[in-house]
């Protein structure tokens, strides 16, 4: 008998997306989430088959909404010993409901929760979901700006201001303090404000800094675990300026507009300069309700220069189109989008 082909990462973690969507608590948007849902189990077999080891899932969190009258506190209760106990996996989040991805910690697999929904998020002291953009004075007077799928925790005391991103992108506009640094720590490093103004985007085992104003020192987390001290082998960042930090250590110094960067800010929008179009999608995918399908193979190459509004993205997805030809966009549903190449006249 051969053996069971394995379901791929990407794949699980997509299911696993439509069943926490699946399980929302608003009535309406379940029903309509369904039918997006049915859509993209029939594009492929691993599809349907990743669906269906997770599909009972969704009775069980109904059963739990019932019979604990959506008291979430079991639910945190499962979530801490979880995280207490586990690897405290940072990989990659997707799109998700805060709430309900609790909800799911007393049914799921630990370790697939840990790999799929970080619950570092889940207990963030702020955060925000799909499509969700906040802005947050904190008490030492401080202004930041989280975009969607984003979590922060705070750790202010009389002698420090640290905030913690755990994932996604915040725009800080620090408040002057002599006696209080103000940091950003990641995980893959610390960021010490000798400014007002940044944004720090963080994904994929990448931190991204952009300085908008004054300038910024970067430690690398090996620096941080090797016990330097935060004005020893640190990089300075000037306004205009962007770097990417990874555990492999700190990119080239990047020029960027910084004008352009806080309109994007201010108005909500991608602002894409020669990057793949498979990133675009990702980021679309960030901001968007449902999923946005496509096979990173047959895009592969396609790079391009736009500005997208991050708040409408059925009209981003339309701009896309116009800029590129050579794509096709299919809404098989409100929550289901097909991205490929048009077809041609040779494999019509």
């Amino acid at each position: 008998m051969p053996e069971k082909q394995p379901i791929p990462d990407d794949i699980a973690e997509q299911a696993a997306d439509w069943i926490v969507r699946l399980t929302a608590g608003d009535a309406t948007e379940r029903e309509q989430m369904q039918s997006g849902f049915e859509a993209w189990k029939k594009l492929h077999p691993l599809h349907a088959e990743a669906a269906t080891s997770l599909q009972q899932v969704i009775g069980r969190v109904n059963e739990v909404r019932a019979t604990t009258h959506g008291n979430p506190e079991p639910a945190h209760a499962a979530l801490k010993a979880a995280l207490a106990e586990g690897n405290r996996s940072r990989r990659r989040l997707r799109k998700t409901v805060a709430t309900l991805a609790v909800a799911c910690a007393l049914l799921l697999p630990a370790w697939q929760l840990l790999q799929i929904y970080p619950p570092a998020y889940l207990m963030a002291d702020l955060r925000t979901t799909t499509g969700q953009w906040q802005t947050h004075s904190l008490p030492d007077g401080t202004r930041i700006t989280l975009n969607s799928i984003s979590a922060v925790n705070l750790h202010f005391d009389t002698e420090r201001r640290t905030l913690e991103l755990i994932t996604g992108a915040i725009l800080v506009d620090v408040a002057h303090d002599t006696d209080r640094p103000f940091l950003v720590e990641t995980a893959e490093g610390r960021i010490q404000a000798l400014g007002t103004r940044f944004v720090v985007d963080r994904h994929e085992q990448t931190t991204t800094l952009t300085v908008l104003e004054s300038k910024v020192s970067v430690q690398t987390a090996r620096q941080r675990m090797e016990g330097a001290e935060p004005d020893q082998e640190s990089i300075l960042v000037q306004a205009g300026e962007r770097i990417h930090i990874t555990a492999q250590g700190v990119s080239a110094i990047e020029t960027i507009d910084t004008r352009t960067i806080s309109d994007a800010w201010q108005y909500r929008h991608l602002v894409v300069q020669n990057r793949p179009l498979t990133e675009v999608l990702d980021e679309l995918n960030r901001h968007r309700r449902g999923h946005i399908h496509y096979d990173p193979a047959q895009l592969q190459g396609i790079d391009m220069a736009v500005v997208l509004p991050l708040d409408d993205t059925d009209r981003a997805l339309q701009l896309l189109v116009d800029s590129l030809p050579m794509i096709r966009i299919r809404t098989l549903t409100p929550y289901l989008v097909l991205v490929d190449l048009a077809p041609t006249s040779e494999n019509r």
